[in-house]
């Protein structure tokens, strides 16, 4: 197992590019050379028939949603050591009544997992998300103090197992210009801030809260290992324009070990054969990863 775990790769949703890049980074010789990889999920030309390809549709939500319990399943017995998922269309999800907004939230459920949080990971830049995947509108109602110190919390306790003995973390304002002392809004103030001071008291290596405008650029130049971001796009758009293709998305907090692209289904370009695996092969390759070190401790 230390030498080459088994990786778990599900397609996700087979109408869109999923099979395609899982049958790549499968394929692949970096991938191969340092895991056995284990296809979940419709892949095949045969089986993909089955599906309307480029098209959102309940039968692809329930494919989508079978594999992947199926590999969690697999993950919590021991038969495979991590997991890797290729993307699912949330569209398809609510088509089929399933009602997870995505990965995130479907595997915190499945493995009863009480507290988990979003990573996007990159050479050059790390971010965790406080809230995942609900409307703007909603983030500042979401931002509560035991959400976020329990965000930078998970942040501390999971990057050792990226090599980061002591991470340096760095917590990104919500407001313009963190909130200018209160001018621009009072969550940095009533939130952000009483929650940084809660967790150093703990031990934990954390600053801020800095404008998001430029903390980012710092964290890239090696200030703050990763940083933690009070909403979706706030922390996604650096790090996918700095490393899109290359970005692995993982979740911490679970009991078992998860990585992901960081793109979605691409169903304008799904069936036609001209997909770019890179993410997806980076996913199994950092899942296999961290599986060596798991079993390895």
């Amino acid at each position: 197992m230390i030498d080459r775990p088994r990786v778990a790769i599900t397609v996700g949703d087979p109408a869109g590019i999923g099979p395609e890049i899982a049958r790549k980074a499968a394929e692949a010789r970096e991938v191969q050379r340092i895991c056995e990889p284990v296809l979940y999920g419709p892949f095949t030309d045969a089986g993909l028939r089955a599906f309307r390809i480029g098209e959102v549709s309940d039968a692809a939500g329930r494919a989508a949603y079978g594999a992947i319990v199926s590999a969690v399943r697999d993950a919590l017995d021991g038969r495979v050591a991590a997991i890797a998922t290729a993307p699912i269309n949330k569209k398809a999800f609510a088509a089929a009544a399933l009602p997870w907004p995505g990965h995130t939230e479907l595997l915190a459920h499945l493995t009863g997992a009480r507290r988990v949080a979003m990573m996007f990971h990159a050479d050059v830049l790390r971010v965790v998300l406080a809230t995942i995947h609900i409307p703007l509108r909603e983030v500042a109602a979401a931002l509560t103090l035991a959400r976020v110190e329990e965000t930078i919390e998970l942040a501390a306790s999971e990057l050792p197992r990226f090599g980061i003995a002591t991470p340096r973390l760095a917590v990104a304002g919500l407001n313009p210009h963190a909130g200018e002392h209160g001018l621009f809004g009072r969550e940095e103030v009533e939130v952000l801030e009483p929650a940084i001071a809660a967790c150093r008291s703990r031990g934990v290596v954390v600053d801020g809260p800095f404008a998001a405008d430029t903390l980012f650029n710092r964290a890239m130049r090696g200030e703050f290992d990763a940083v933690i971001a009070c909403y979706h796009d706030q922390g996604l758009i650096p790090i996918k324009l700095l490393a899109f293709g290359r970005a692995v998305n993982v979740t911490l907090g679970l009991p078992i070990i998860r990585t992901s692209v960081d793109h979605g289904t691409a169903f304008d370009i799904a069936g036609r054969g001209i997909a770019d695996a890179s993410s997806m092969i980076e996913a199994v390759r950092l899942a296999a990863r961290l599986a060596t070190v798991s079993v390895a401790r």
